[in-house]
């Protein structure tokens, strides 16, 4: 492989006077890297595609969007915004599917210095009450199914104004989104400080609440950066080690994006919708995910890129329609939210003519991605996630904080512009994930002599199950709820389609009868369906503990069987 080649490339492209060109700069304290280069804030990106104007940007079933049509929305909806009294710094919520309205409310909020709360759309009515108490949003921008989990319960607004997205029936009180595109005028001229909050998203906690990360500008906009070296960086390095040199003056292909994954996450929103319309190209959404409509979606729209959970790309070059399909329009195919198995990377290689694998390694703690991989150093390195892009620095760590060398495994830490501020509400948290602007991965990695990081395990207790992180303290603190239960220990358990299900060995108190589907039953009636436990263990003696009494999970994991579940 052309790792030589890697090293000249990353140089040249992060030297002075390059449009990567790395800086430090002080943010919250901390001396950290940063693009000298990028724009202060995502106004500016979205600013950025005004030239774009007639091309498509939006494309949904039977519905087009050109990036003027998109534009004229965007300042359509912020001026409604500040009309209603929102000012920068005030945060709005977006609870939906990944409908075009998605985009146009996030690209109106940020070019105002207004903060977008993304909502996961699979929440029940109550874990959307913790997420409306917890955010204080202004307004709350819903589709149909999210505002009949909003009818459950209609104090979880608080003061905020519903505003109703694609709702054949408006609920009374709430705003018709016919009402907010009507409003008209350009984009209020407005600056925005780098350092605020661009968006929050929300992630899992260890105490079984989600914490609401804080993304700010300067942290999506290094993203963004981060995301365009990696593949600049990529190309170059094998041009070098080919020979074959990019031809200048060829025309720069328009990029096509397949969204198969939720809007509310960094990998759909900040990898995927950032990159693509700053590159002016197009992105296609889809209702729900399915790899046959993919195949149809990827023929029609001649679909450059398709990035999701390793499941779907897996189940896309799997699936037994893929040969009556014209695919050659694809590039790339890959994603995050998961590791990419090593099989499914020669997988794609060998199916996808024209398609290169890739992916990257990141978390919502970082706005996006923290690693990437593609093209012959995939291939070569299948079971890394790649190096730490250009604003990072990384150090892999021991139980006590001190950096670790190479082929040592450790806690993975890193320090860069795209670290969060922190988490809204939670200050303790906050202080027990970063340190001197150091973010605390949680994840077991370790590093080889070139750089690249290799994911060893997780240091944090949660179940990643197509590429949605699921925190057993949750789901546990979910189960014991119920008054029959007298112990449980949540753990993952490998899948071959989704990496992992989750699994629950399970203790009732004495005289208590209880079957596996009624525990079921109940954790969907407080959590999302994809956090009830797939795997039941109803044991008859105590769970193994050690001499703190603390559940010897792993000893527990290993001890029971699949087949042996309910």
């Amino acid at each position: 492989m052309h790792y030589a080649e890697l090293n000249d490339a990353w140089a040249a492209l992060t030297a002075p006077g390059t449009p990567f060109e790395i800086t430090e700069i002080e943010v919250r304290g901390a001396r950290i890297r940063a693009f000298k280069n990028a724009p202060p804030s995502v106004r500016e990106v979205w600013l950025s595609t005004l030239p774009f104007a007639e091309r498509d940007y939006l494309v949904y079933e039977g519905e087009r969007f050109t990036y003027a049509e998109a534009h004229a929305q965007v300042a359509s909806i912020a001026n409604w915004m500040l009309a209603q009294g929102v000012k920068p710094g005030d945060r709005i919520a977006v609870a939906m599917r990944n409908f075009p309205e998605w985009m146009l409310i996030y690209w109106a909020g940020c070019s105002i210095g207004v903060a977008v709360v993304g909502m996961n759309a699979w929440w029940t009515a109550p874990e959307m009450a913790y997420g409306l108490k917890d955010s204080e949003p202004k307004l709350v921008f819903a589709d149909e199914e999210r505002i009949a989990r909003i009818s459950e319960d209609p104090a979880m607004l608080g003061g905020a104004r519903l505003v109703a997205v694609r709702a054949d029936t408006v609920p009374a009180g709430a705003t018709p989104w016919s009402e907010v595109i009507a409003t008209g005028g350009d984009l209020p001229d407005i600056q925005v400080d780098p350092d605020a909050d661009a968006c929050i998203f929300y992630t899992s906690g260890t105490t079984g609440f989600p914490k609401g990360a804080q993304l700010t500008h300067r942290g999506c906009v290094s993203n963004l950066f981060n995301m365009m070296f990696a593949g600049q960086v990529t190309a170059l390095a094998t041009a070098h080690g080919t020979g074959v040199m990019p031809d200048p003056d060829a025309p720069v292909p328009i990029p096509a994006t397949l969204v198969t994954t939720p809007l509310f996450h960094v990998t759909a929103n900040n990898c995927g919708a950032y990159a693509t319309t700053a590159a002016g190209g197009k992105m296609v959404l889809m209702y729900r995910w399915d790899a046959g409509e993919a195949l149809k979606l990827i023929e029609r729209e001649r679909i450059s890129s398709v990035s999701g959970v390793p499941v779907m790309a897996r189940e896309l070059v799997t699936h037994p329609d893929f040969g009556k399909y014209d695919t050659s329009s694809l590039m790339s195919v890959g994603g995050g939210g998961a590791q990419i198995q090593p099989d499914l990377v020669a997988k794609i290689e060998s199916t996808v003519a024209t398609a290169r694998p890739n992916t990257g390694y990141g978390m919502t703690e970082t706005c996006g991605i923290i690693t990437s991989i593609s093209g012959d150093f995939f291939v070569d390195k299948p079971a890394s996630c790649g190096r730490a892009m250009p604003s990072f620095e990384t150090k892999v760590v021991d139980d006590a904080g001190n950096a670790l060398p190479p082929g040592q495994p450790g806690e993975l830490w890193v320090r860069g512009s795209s670290v969060i501020k922190g988490y809204i509400n939670r200050a303790d948290a906050t202080a027990e994930s970063i340190t001197d602007g150091w973010l605390h991965t949680g994840d077991v990695a370790k590093l080889d002599e070139e750089g690249f990081i290799f994911l060893v395990d997780r240091k944090k207790d949660m179940v990643l199950r197509g590429g949605e992180n699921i925190y057993c303290a949750e789901v546990e603190a979910t189960i014991h709820q119920h008054p029959a239960i007298a112990e449980c220990c949540v753990f993952g358990v490998p899948d071959a389609r989704l990496g992992e299900e989750v699994g629950a060995a399970i203790v009732l108190r004495p005289g208590e009868t209880l079957s596996a589907d009624q525990i079921r039953e109940h954790c969907v009636s407080l959590v999302a369906k994809h956090k009830a436990p797939r795997y039941v263990w109803l044991l008859s003696e105590s769970l193994p503990r050690n001499a703190s009494g603390k559940f010897l999970k792993r000893e527990l994991r290993e001890s029971l069987k699949v087949g042996d579940a309910a």
